[in-house]
């Protein structure tokens, strides 16, 4: 008889801020300080040889949601310099929403390198429906990161690395239906950290995600991100 495995859905309270924070890519600032931080201790695949230490913090406001990932790496590489770029073979953390419960209408895939170049699309699913967001809203996101913008060679000694981001809300009704965030709202989530191409690979995730092989576009396995 085949074991059913049972999955533990994850969720993690959005704290509300009460400041307007400088992005700069700072972990240890003031304005991260109270909030609590999710890890990503779950993987796709073999369980890689290295697993980076990964941490995100979210907070919102009625303007911004603001993320912010710490990583404590090794085998770092970004070579990708392009907006909408493949950033998912390099040293990358992602961020897969879908901005309210029904995941059936898609998702929105936010995902960044550690120089800070990053892909922006919303999609029903996998590469069904794609929409990349238009470079005047990329625009619009702030974001800081603590390493080059290009970072080749590869760093092979362990590495500490953050990327921070603030997404402004406004853009995200071109795309999709969107629940704004308020207390009590819900929306679906992931968080994931790979490297395709670097000497190690790997794919972690958040919310764990039951697939044979690596997979991040699969929102049935999303979390709940609950808004304070």
């Amino acid at each position: 008889m085949e074991r059913k495995i049972e999955i533990t859905e994850m969720k993690y309270i959005v704290k509300k801020a009460t400041t307007v924070p400088v992005i700069d890519s700072a972990w240890d600032k003031n304005f991260w300080k109270e909030v609590t931080a999710l890890r990503l201790n779950n993987f796709m695949g073999k369980r890689p040889e290295h697993f980076p230490e990964v941490q995100t913090k979210l907070c919102y406001d009625k303007h911004y949601l603001y993320v912010i990932f710490h990583v404590k790496d090794r085998y770092v590489r970004a070579v990708e310099r392009n907006l909408q770029g493949m950033v998912c073979k390099d040293s990358c953390v992602e961020f897969f929403f879908t901005p309210g419960t029904d995941i059936s209408i898609g998702y929105f895939n936010f995902e960044i390198n550690c120089g800070g170049t990053f892909l922006f699309h919303f999609q029903k699913s996998r590469g069904c429906e794609v929409r990349n967001i238009f470079p005047e809203h990329c625009s619009v996101i702030k974001v800081a990161h603590s390493l080059p913008k290009i970072v080749e060679p590869e760093i092979t000694e362990p590495t500490t690395w953050t990327v921070e981001y603030a997404l402004p809300f406004e853009i995200l009704p071109y795309y999709a239906p969107v629940i704004m965030p308020e207390s009590g709202v819900i929306w679906k989530a992931n968080f994931y950290k790979c490297g395709d191409a670097t000497s190690h690979p790997h794919w972690l995730t958040w919310s764990r995600v039951e697939h044979p092989v690596p997979n991040f576009h699969l929102p049935a396995f999303f979390g709940t991100l609950e808004f304070e």
